[in-house]
């Protein structure tokens, strides 16, 4: 942005305010986004820095609460997507290379949590087994509540196009979570 067209380039602590209540609120709804598109916390939360940045750069769009938090789902879900495109484009980790898992925390919890960890991490194992444009369709449909023309311009393709990738994405959805439920 160039400093050239705003007379004081440092925001005021109105504006600061008005930033800060627009990150404190949609956090933890675009870092859920992300991670489910990408899977990963580290990139999710690296890709959550990156929206809110994109984000606050664009301080007209903060002006109207809902549409603001509707657009910032769009700026979420695309970041994460052109991160899983340069991604795919690049991946030459060696297996021998990465590190120890570090110990499941929720070995300590009570057993309700645990069971929820569980289920939330099988939930997740259920979405990466989609491929990225049926898990992102899903997700901004059924989680983000998205309609299917906006999932479709965000996606760049036809409505048609998003109701056959979150039908597809439904089917092996359910089909992964019912061959959990067999093999208990």
């Amino acid at each position: 942005m160039s400093t050239s067209s705003v007379p004081n380039s440092s925001p005021s602590a109105a504006e600061r305010e008005l930033q800060d209540r627009f990150v404190r609120e949609n956090l933890r709804r675009v870092f859920a986004l992300i991670y489910r598109i990408v899977g990963n916390v580290a990139d999710a939360q690296d890709l959550t820095q990156d929206t809110f940045i994109k984000a606050l750069q664009r301080k007209d769009q903060l002006k109207d609460g809902d549409k603001s938090a509707q657009w910032l789902g769009r700026v979420a879900s695309n970041t994460a997507i052109d991160f899983l495109r340069r991604k795919a484009r690049v991946n030459f980790t060696e297996i021998d290379s990465l590190p120890e898992p570090l110990p499941d925390p929720s070995e300590r919890r009570a057993d309700e949590e645990m069971l929820r960890a569980e289920e939330a991490a099988y939930l997740d194992h259920c979405l990466e087994a989609l491929s990225v444009r049926e898990r992102t369709a899903l997700v901004l449909r059924d989680v983000e509540d998205l309609p299917a023309s906006e999932v479709a311009a965000i996606l760049g393709c036809s409505p048609a196009t998003v109701r056959s990738h979150i039908a597809n994405a439904r089917t092996k959805f359910r089909a992964i979570y019912e061959q959990r439920k067999e093999a208990q």
